[in-house]
């Protein structure tokens, strides 16, 4: 091992064991998850403010959701509920509560809990978090029916209400708190410390790098007999640092499940520890993420305005080298703007049918002929107009090696085309906090219309002009950060509002998704790139269960908030 690697593991172990202050937890007993961002402000709780507040353990360990949809059936799974009724036209939903559910202070959790955290984010105009805000958007009213039942009545039909609020979709879900601590407490400022929830852990601390979580042996779901206590019995999530250091932790057992790392990287920490396994057994190990990763352009911002110039952009990106080069081979180039899982092939079919797929390899003679048309001439290595040289400026999170990479390889490739293209890599807590939600960019990597893994309208609905608001001002849910206006978003709007009322599974649908394609690949408010993978390394020294692709009890994405099925499934290492 060499110096950089022995510090590495001996800050770790530090580090750790400063972490164990509460009580004396055996290593084999802990169960320790990859955090890949600082945690910004560790004593504040309030889900519904922005911010870290709740992937450092929070909606993994302590909050649960209603439902838990399974990517491997398709089915939502009950959880707090048992299950829900919709009526014909989907604007009335029934949602029935599980009995015995508690809160780890022993208070009841039930329906006065939803009505009032419901009310809360359709009353409180101060409240900015994206689940929030989708709530306030949907609900017209909310009802306790008894104890145990709630109905919501929606303001427009809406066939997906229970899965994309209740139903941890994508990442997350809409939080229920408790009513008998959140009651004559301002939302928007409350720091909710100390935080409760109904899992099976409590809070014990927290730093800006760790988060730990100790087992709740009094919880609800064990003495009801819906589940067993979780083997772990304390859980800890740890800011590892970036891929080398995430590495070497893998490799000396001080992390169980890591964040995301290339293929090298990966086989260098199997060389080094055989129990450390992925998703696939073999190659490209990676497990396919359901937000298929685009270039935001923003709409407002000169040249960038006039779609030509967007879809020349588009022309001159080789999604063929991204997948070569920033991805190493482990997943393929986007098609159409959807994460291409088997249940969205009707929808991307229709699009590619009726000409409005992506290639994978580039045209930069085409490219630079829309530039060309655009008045830009070629005047040495770049483009220019009037005097000014054609640039751009790309914001990437660097958080992940996946993201920064990326952006390299475009930013080689426009400026090959004679496009003056910059990185402009930011902190995490800045790329998500100021610059994508408030349009600070011109370009910028990320994965916005990230949504549908069933049906099309999670993701098309997030770029309609009802969510058009000026620069400087939050976009509400992060959804039309590139501020797309005018003709043709107008038309695409209302096609997507029309797939909106039509329930799962309409045969009619598919031919909308390709009407409203149109008028997106004719505006380009967004460049589909790489369908994303993630390979995550789990490490089995102390735990087994993990979610594999022989293992699917759900997806391995342990920052989401279904991670509960993921460790009410871990077992000791030998059991």
């Amino acid at each position: 091992m060499t110096l950089t690697k022995t510090l590495l593991a001996s800050s770790a172990l530090a580090l750790l064991a400063t972490a164990g202050l509460a009580q004396a937890v055996a290593r084999e007993n802990t169960v320790i998850f990859d955090l890949d961002r600082t945690i910004q402000d560790p004593e504040n709780f309030n889900w519904m403010t922005p911010g870290t507040k709740r992937m450092h353990g929070a909606h993994q360990t302590m909050w649960e959701p209603l439902f838990i949809l399974n990517y491997g059936t398709g089915n939502i799974d009950p959880w707090l509920a048992t299950g829900f009724e919709q009526n014909e036209d989907s604007t009335e939903f029934t949602i029935t509560l599980r009995e015995g559910v508690e809160w780890s202070d022993g208070e009841a959790f039930n329906a006065d809990d939803v009505v009032f955290t419901v009310n809360l984010a359709m009353t409180n105009e101060e409240i900015s978090s994206r689940e929030a805000s989708t709530i306030k958007a949907q609900v017209a009213s909310v009802e306790k029916v008894d104890d145990l039942t709630v109905r919501f009545t929606l303001q427009n039909p809406n066939p997906r209400f229970i899965v994309e609020n209740f139903g941890v979709r994508i990442f997350g879900s809409f939080l229920i708190m408790p009513e008998h601590i959140w009651n004559g407490e301002d939302a928007a400022t409350f720091a909710f410390n100390p935080p409760i929830g109904t899992g099976p852990y409590t809070f014990t601390s927290a730093a800006s790098n760790r988060a730990i979580w100790d087992r709740n042996d009094d919880w609800w779901g064990a003495k009801t007999g819906f589940m067993d206590l979780p083997a772990p019995e304390r859980v800890i999530f740890l800011e590892s640092g970036g891929e080398e250091s995430r590495a070497q932790l893998m490799a000396s057992n001080q992390l169980d499940a890591a964040q995301n790392v290339t293929i090298g990287t990966f086989e260098a920490i199997q060389a080094q520890n055989p129990n450390v396994i992925a998703w696939h057994a073999d190659y490209p190990y990676a497990a396919a993420d359901p937000c298929a990763r685009q270039l935001e352009i923003n709409t407002t911002i000169a040249p960038w305005d006039d779609a030509s110039m967007r879809k020349a952009v588009a022309h001159i990106i080789d999604r063929n080298q991204i997948v070569n080069v920033a991805y190493e081979g482990t997943t393929t180039a986007s098609e159409t703007m959807f994460a291409q899982y088997g249940s969205m092939a009707p929808f991307i079919d229709a699009v590619k049918e009726a000409g409005y797929g992506l290639p994978a390899a580039a045209d930069v003679a085409a490219g630079q002929a829309l530039i060309e048309a655009a008045g830009w001439t070629r005047d040495g290595d770049y483009y220019t107009k009037d005097g000014e040289t054609l640039s751009v400026d790309i914001h990437v999170n660097s958080a992940s090696t996946e993201y920064t990479r990326t952006i390299d390889v475009i930013v080689e490739q426009l400026q090959r085309a004679g496009i003056d293209a910059k990185a402009v890599p930011v902190e995490n807590g800045v790329f998500w906090g100021e610059v994508l939600p408030f349009g600070a960019y011109e370009m910028s990597y990320s994965w916005l219309s990230c949504g549908s893994v069933n049906e099309p309208w999670a993701s098309m609905g997030r770029y309609t002009v009802k969510d058009v608001v000026p620069v400087g001002e939050r976009s509400p849910g992060f959804n039309n950060t590139a501020r797309w206006d005018g003709g043709h978003a107008e038309a695409y709007s209302a096609v997507v509002d029309e797939i909106a009322t039509r329930p799962l599974g309409d045969p009619e649908v598919p031919a909308l998704v390709a009407e409203a394609y149109g008028h997106l690949d004719a505006g380009m408010p967004f460049i589909p790139l790489v369908q994303a993978a993630k390979l995550l390394p789990m490490n089995e020294t102390y735990w087994t269960g993990w979610p594999t692709a022989d293992n699917y009890y759900n997806h391995p994405f342990f920052w989401w908030n279904h991670t509960h099925q993921i460790i009410h499934n871990l077992e000791p290492a030998g059991n």
